[in-house]
């Protein structure tokens, strides 16, 4: 069974969306202040956390970035619905994803399980159809999903080992940013959502430059990115 931490100290809210997602087959923990959630998240195995910003004692922030100093596992965020401030920094600490609150539980299920489906137990099930990739200083391997450069292992969240396998699959093509949401983030693109784009720019800064000293990812502005090769 998939084990989800729940972390709001919205205790109606939670107990709500434990009610509903269990229904939905997962099995759930309950955290209602950031300490707590820090806690279980690095000393218990979870398939993903759904993480509240406003929290008490470390808020979402907090907690996000002493996870991501230890684990890579997937974080969908809990917004204030339009406030686009906490979207982007919760995706520059490395959340996967967010959600505005309030949210429908339907809907917030449908987004859990878009990034289960991208995480390495269900990219199993498929990782002999996806080949590894080497372009340059840098290689791929979907099995295991690892990224190297330069035989040096880049801590990457699932949501950015999505796009960068994709746009290296494809190195040298526009890849276009609503295709990139629809196969990364398993969502069409939203007037103003910069989802994508931070995950690119924190991809960027994971990588650093390439092998001639220049960017990796080439933005294609109002369109979309294209990871650049040198190949003659």
């Amino acid at each position: 069974m998939v084990k989800l931490l729940l972390a709001d100290d919205d205790i109606e809210l939670c107990q709500l969306l434990q009610e509903y997602l269990s229904q939905e087959g997962f099995e759930i923990t309950v955290a209602h202040d950031g300490d707590s959630a820090a806690k279980l998240i690095l000393n218990d195995t979870f398939d993903l956390m759904v993480l509240d910003v406003m929290l008490p004692n470390l808020n979402g922030f907090d907690v996000l970035k002493e996870v991501r100093k230890e684990s890579q596992v997937p974080i969908l965020m809990l917004t204030a619905r339009g406030d686009e401030i906490d979207r982007i920094v919760g995706l520059e600490l490395g959340a996967d994803d967010y959600i505005g609150k309030p949210c429908n539980p339907r809907e917030l299920t449908a987004r859990i399980r878009s990034i289960l489906r991208r995480t390495e137990t269900d990219y199993s099930r498929q990782k002999n159809k996806l080949r590894s990739i080497h372009q340059d200083d840098l290689y791929i391997n979907p099995g295991s999903r690892e990224a190297l450069v330069n035989n040096k292992a880049i801590k990457l969240t699932a949501t950015e080992f999505d796009i960068l396998y994709l746009l290296v699959s494809q190195a040298g093509e526009l890849v276009k940013r609503d295709h990139l949401s629809e196969k990364c983030l398993g969502r069409s693109l939203e007037a103003y959502d910069r989802s994508i784009d931070m995950h690119i720019s924190n991809l960027r800064r994971k990588l650093g430059t390439d092998i001639k000293g220049e960017e990796r990812i080439k933005t294609v502005r109002g369109v979309g990115y294209q990871y650049v090769t040198h190949d003659t």
